[in-house]
């Protein structure tokens, strides 16, 4: 905490018990949600704050050569979080098509912070659907991030529908332990998801 003599648990007791106001930047807050695994909010925090492994930032901090920084989807160009979740043309059409799915148009900004906010606030209206939305997000940025993961050290790879049906899948599995209203299948949820939250 002290730029000069550096990290002490004095100095973050001191900070803890100040009265000074540690800033957290507001779509911080956003980042857990109670229907979705703790390991997936662990994941967009660092997301977010740019700390995930991507081959980028493993060449900054000298774990790769500069030459390994490539996509691993084999497009040319450097892998960033950024390039992943929302460049890549193998793995950034999983967005236009949840909004399909969904049932509602948008475009994609360039951002990742601005994404997250974009996508949860994009009809607006009522906290249950911004809530849903907040969900899909983590859910989509979490399916892309293992598909990344299962190419470059499993060599397997998923197509753009594939990865949809698994942000099918994982949704409803995610939503219905904590719905107790849920009664109908996967074949209701997969046309019609928004009338069965009654958020349609």
């Amino acid at each position: 905490m002290d730029p000069i003599g550096g990290y002490s648990v004095r100095g973050v007791y001191e900070l803890l018990t100040s009265n000074k106001h540690v800033h957290v930047p507001p779509i911080m807050n956003l980042i857990l949600h109670k229907q979705v695994p703790l390991k997936v909010s662990v994941f967009a925090w660092q997301m977010l704050r740019d700390r995930l492994p991507t081959k980028t930032n493993l060449a900054t901090r000298g774990v790769i050569s500069p030459e390994a920084r490539y996509c691993v989807a084999g497009c040319g160009y450097l892998e960033d979080a950024q390039h992943v979740f929302l460049l890549c043309p193998h793995f950034a059409s999983l967005w236009s098509m949840v909004r399909a799915w969904i049932g509602f148009d948008g475009v994609d900004t360039q951002a990742i912070h601005d994404h997250f906010h974009q996508f949860i606030y994009y009809t607006g209206g009522m906290k249950a659907r911004r809530n849903f939305l907040h969900l899909i997000w983590l859910l989509c940025s979490w399916i892309l991030w293992n598909e990344r993961n299962n190419r470059l050290f499993k060599n397997q790879e998923c197509t753009s529908y594939q990865l949809l049906k698994k942000v099918k899948y994982y949704s409803l599995w995610w939503l219905k332990p904590k719905q107790v209203t849920f009664v109908f299948g996967t074949q209701m949820w997969w046309s019609i998801l928004l009338m069965c939250l009654g958020i349609g």
